[in-house]
């Protein structure tokens, strides 16, 4: 077995986010009177926190005056309203499925809010995930590798080790970045935010297609 610990990234990996997290953007854009924002570029804006998506998504950035409102509306509308349209990339869940079963303990890493995520994954994975790390106070944001370090120590693995290997997997340049920070080797996944040749030129030496090829690298 090539790996003993497989670590995810969430939006755009195992969970297909983006229409949740440009629905709830809009609400709270419209609310303040600024200009709102398609699917396609909410695309580009997230991967690196709620705090950049929203720095990046209103007129002139932190120096706006209502940026501070702005975050935190949003992080309170999203949490209630982030399994709307949201659902589990094609072949995922039986890929983790597959993996748990040849031993491989599974986890995920995450810039989204961490009630959010554990939310999420109860509801569409649920029983199927060893750890979940993500975004609260005192956790730097991927790609600072902290929240892998956590896992690792959750697990009790170093990440390197025979029988203790890990891998990252994730669809973005900061996924690719976090992992490479961590020391890990790392997987990108065509089907997420970016696509391919983006992860390629990004520093991701594998890159696979689909769900079915992700567990079969994963396992041998």
């Amino acid at each position: 077995m090539k790996y003993s610990l497989a670590i995810f990234d969430m939006d755009g990996t195992i969970l297909n986010t983006l229409d949740d997290m440009t629905d709830s953007c809009n609400v709270i854009l419209k609310k303040h009177g600024m200009p709102l924002h398609t699917v396609e570029e909410i695309r580009f804006m997230v991967g690196n926190g709620i705090p950049k998506l929203i720095e990046r998504a209103i007129p002139d950035g932190k120096n706006n005056p209502e940026f501070d409102a702005v975050l935190k509306e949003f992080l309170e509308y999203y949490e209630e309203h982030c399994a709307i349209k949201t659902a589990p990339y094609a072949g995922i869940p039986e890929c983790i499925k597959s993996l748990r079963e040849a031993g491989i303990k599974i986890a995920v890493n995450t810039n989204k809010i961490e009630p959010a995520a554990i939310a999420l994954c109860d509801d569409y994975f649920p029983g199927l995930f060893d750890i979940i790390s993500g975004s609260r106070a005192g956790m730097p944001p991927k790609p600072a590798p902290d929240g892998i370090y956590e896992i690792l120590k959750r697990a009790g693995m170093d990440g390197k080790s025979e029988n203790q290997k890990a891998v990252f997997i994730g669809d973005s340049d900061v996924d690719m970045q976090t992992g490479i920070n961590a020391g890990l080797d790392v997987i990108g996944v065509d089907w997420g935010f970016r696509g391919k040749e983006f992860l390629r030129e990004h520093g991701a030496e594998v890159v696979v297609m689909n769900a079915a090829e992700l567990a079969d690298y994963i396992i041998k």
